[in-house]
C-alpha cells in the first residue's frame, strides 16, 4: 500500500463549507452526534483530554465536551475552524486550524482520539497515524470512524435516509457519499495501513456504509 497517495481532494472552504455545516446541523444529526459522543467516551475518566482529527462544523466535538471533557479539535479547512468557533458558544474547546500529519501538539497530550468522516482524504495515511500514535499518552486509543470502501448503494441511501435532510440535498448527499466511498479504505487496508504505523496493528468492526477503526497505544 503506498503511504502517498496520488489524488488530493480540496479542502473544504467558503460556500462548499458552509453547505456541508447546514447538512450536518440537522436535529436528526445531532442527535445521532448525542449518541455517538455517549458511545464513544463510556468509559473515560472524568476530565479526560480528547482531541478530534478533522471535526468540521464542531458537532461532535460540542457533544463530547458537554459531557465533561476537555476537547481540541484540529482542522485543516480554516472556513471550518470559522464555523466550528461559532457553534462552540460558551463551551471551552479549543478549535484549531493545521493538518494531523505534522500535528501542532507536544508528544503524550492526549487521553483519547478520535478522527470521524475524514480518514480516506489524507494524502498520507501512515504518516497521519503516526502523529496519532505520537500525540496519545501511554495507554491512550484512537477510534477511526469513515466511510467501507465495500458499501453498497443501498447501504448509503439508509444512511441518507437517516439524516432527514430533505429531497434535493439528499440527493446532492447520496451523490457525494458515492464518489467519496471510492476513495475509502477496505478493513483489509486500514488493518495494512495500522501494521505499518507505529501503532503495530488495529481492530476493524463493519457497520452498515461505514467502518469503525480502534487503535491502542
Amino acid at each position: 500500500m503506498e503511504t502517498t497517495r496520488k489524488h488530493k481532494v480540496p479542502e473544504m472552504e467558503g460556500f462548499q463549507a458552509r453547505w456541508y455545516a447546514k447538512n450536518r446541523g440537522t436535529e436528526a444529526q445531532l442527535k445521532q452526534y448525542r449518541k455517538q459522543a455517549a458511545e464513544v467516551t463510556s468509559g473515560l475518566e472524568d476530565g479526560a483530554e480528547i482531541l478530534e482529527v478533522a471535526p468540521g462544523p464542531g458537532f461532535f466535538a460540542i457533544e463530547v465536551a458537554k459531557l465533561g471533557f476537555r476537547v481540541t479539535g484540529l482542522d485543516i479547512s480554516h472556513t471550518m475552524v470559522e464555523i466550528a468557533r461559532e457553534n462552540r458558544g460558551d463551551l471551552e474547546i479549543d478549535f484549531r486550524q493545521g493538518d494531523i500529519t505534522h500535528a501542532p501538539f507536544a508528544a503524550e497530550s492526549f487521553d483519547f482520539l478520535v478522527c470521524q468522516a475524514a480518514f480516506k482524504n489524507f494524502r498520507q495515511p501512515v504518516a497521519a497515524l503516526n502523529e496519532m500514535h505520537r500525540v496519545l499518552r501511554p495507554g491512550g486509543f484512537a477510534v477511526i470512524h469513515d466511510l467501507n470502501h465495500e458499501a453498497t448503494a443501498a447501504d448509503i441511501g439508509r444512511e441518507v435516509a437517516g439524516m432527514n435532510v430533505g429531497v434535493v440535498s439528499g440527493f446532492t448527499v447520496r451523490q457525494t457519499l458515492g464518489w467519496l466511498r471510492r476513495r475509502a479504505f477496505t478493513r483489509e487496508q486500514f488493518e495494512a495501513l495500522a501494521a505499518e504505523s507505529a501503532f503495530g496493528g488495529c481492530s476493524v468492526t463493519a457497520d452498515g456504509v461505514g467502518l469503525e477503526v480502534r487503535l491502542t497505544r
